[in-house]
């Protein structure tokens, strides 16, 4: 059952996504406890089971949108970052992942996610280059994060901030793509940051919400 469900996750349907990346963490030991989140998600798809991905055509732009949710459980000791390109009105490329390191603070994991989001943008952007129908030059491809002090960080020309190499790596890897105007960074408030979906648990009314930013409807 999570397998037929990872596959709709990754083809079609991003807005369930972090629920399913998330059960797939206890298929070596489920409880009852997951097995009734398994059939809360059954239910939600059933509710909307004439969801698509709509594509509009405009804008003809690549959006990007990264977020991460900090532990939030005793359970859990790694972030989970999240990301999501838009184009035409609707989702192209999207991914829930749990963190390989383990960050500090909230600003480290936003920029693990930031890192993990630039790296998909840097394909996406090599991808479009090849296609002959896309005008060039291409502009360099805007990601929207809702933590000003990991875009702060990354824009500086230097720091002195102390980091272990895992984060080091990643932030002199962002840096590259900035000069090199392959991605650009803007600050997006939390509440539009379409990516939250990706990494936390919402109400009903904002998993609705988020999936009309994804592009997804009837």
């Amino acid at each position: 059952m999570i397998g037929s469900l990872l596959y709709i996750a990754n083809k079609t349907r991003p807005d369930i996504a972090y629920a399913v990346g998330r059960l797939s963490r206890y298929t070596h030991n489920p409880s009852k406890e997951h097995w009734n989140a398994l059939e809360r998600v059954f239910k939600y798809l059933r509710g909307t089971i004439d969801y698509s991905l709509c594509y509009k055509g405009f804008p003809n732009v690549v959006e990007g949108y990264s977020d991460a949710n900090w532990i939030t459980d005793n359970e859990e000791v790694k972030s989970t970052s999240g990301y999501i390109f838009l184009l035409g009105g609707a989702a192209i490329s999207w991914g829930s992942k749990k963190q390989t390191i383990i960050s500090r603070s909230t600003m480290e994991s936003e920029l693990i996610a930031l890192d993990t989001t630039c790296t998909e943008a840097e394909w996406i952007k090599s991808l479009l280059m090849d296609m002959p129908m896309v005008e060039k030059p291409l502009p360099a491809l805007s990601i929207h994060c809702d933590c000003k002090a990991t875009i702060d960080l990354v824009k500086q020309s230097h720091t002195n901030r102390k980091m272990n190499r895992h984060i080091h790596v990643r932030y002199k890897s962002m840096k590259s793509l900035l000069s090199k105007n392959i991605v650009s960074l803007e600050y997006v408030k939390s509440k539009n940051n379409i990516a939250d979906q990706l990494t936390k648990g919402l109400s009903r009314s904002r998993v609705l919400e988020m999936s009309r930013g994804m592009g997804l409807s009837p």
